[in-house]
């Protein structure tokens, strides 16, 4: 099961509530991210990893839902119990600092997609090593809770360097713009909203949820405006008109990567 060509909701669930993990295949993200880590008990940990197992081995689950599930794992134990299993589509690495803990776990679960996140000082500074790091890495995101408290940032204006930081390590590394981390007030939807125009000025495209409620907002935040959509129209259809570069009637210049930035906006707008 393969992840959508753009996804724009990517929704946290605790492994160790697999009737949760059932429901949210429903919510209407994108997709769904059964959590391993910090969202699951030192004692529960293992539970967690069965019950995930079981889910991403259940036939009925893996061939009625569309809907691709990500496990941020835990460690290597977590990794070796869920490679291979049918209803896999990708695993999220937490605290990665460097390219070859990367590499040893695309060791341990050959042919798994992996989406490492960076949660410290360390790993802002290797960003790109760690996105080019292997060819099973598609994407990498920051973990910003634990960023903030290694950088000692106190409000989203000291992270817009390490997010763009990591914006342009994904892309000189040939991969999808990373997706922002958890907005974590989950009734503070006006916050929500504004927070993610800001990163997606910053060149972020999407944003993951730990609440339902959350999605409809992402959704419209990231997706393009009726005005840029007939923007991005016009200028499609001048580029056709008459090659090179030129200017429209309203003053707008017209070159390649002008042209390729509107293909972008209307294939984001064409995603359903």
């Amino acid at each position: 099961m393969s992840s959508p060509a753009v996804a724009l909701t990517w929704l946290y669930v605790p492994g160790d509530r697999p009737e949760v993990v059932r429901k949210a295949l429903g919510s209407g993200a994108d997709v769904v991210i059964v959590d391993l880590e910090d969202a699951v008990a030192p004692d529960r940990k293992v539970y967690a990893r069965t019950a995930t197992a079981e889910l991403l081995s259940d036939p009925v689950v893996v061939d009625a839902s569309a809907v691709p599930v990500h496990v941020r794992v835990h460690g290597e134990d977590d990794v070796k119990a869920l490679a291979g299993l049918p209803g896999l589509s990708g695993m999220r690495l937490p605290k990665i600092t460097h390219a070859a803990s990367v590499q040893h776990v695309a060791a341990l679960a050959p042919g798994v997609p992996l989406y490492p996140l960076l949660e410290s000082a360390l790993a802002i500074e290797h960003a790109y090593s760690i996105a080019g790091s292997h060819h099973a890495v598609r994407g990498v995101a920051l973990g910003e809770a634990d960023l903030r408290a290694d950088l000692g940032v106190r409000d989203d204006a000291g992270l817009d360097w390490p997010r763009s930081r990591v914006v342009t390590a994904a892309r000189a590394a040939g991969l999808d713009p990373p997706v922002m981390s958890v907005y974590p007030d989950v009734r503070d939807l006006s916050g929500l909203r504004s927070s993610c125009a800001h990163g997606r000025d910053l060149g972020l495209l999407g944003r993951a949820a730990i609440h339902p409620r959350q999605l409809p907002v992402i959704e419209r935040a990231f997706r393009p405006t009726s005005r840029e959509v007939e923007a991005a129209q016009e200028i499609l259809e001048a580029s056709r008109t008459e090659a090179g570069a030129q200017a429209l009637p309203d003053g707008r210049f017209v070159d390649a990567a002008v042209v390729a930035t509107a293909e972008r906006v209307l294939a984001l707008a064409r995603r359903r």
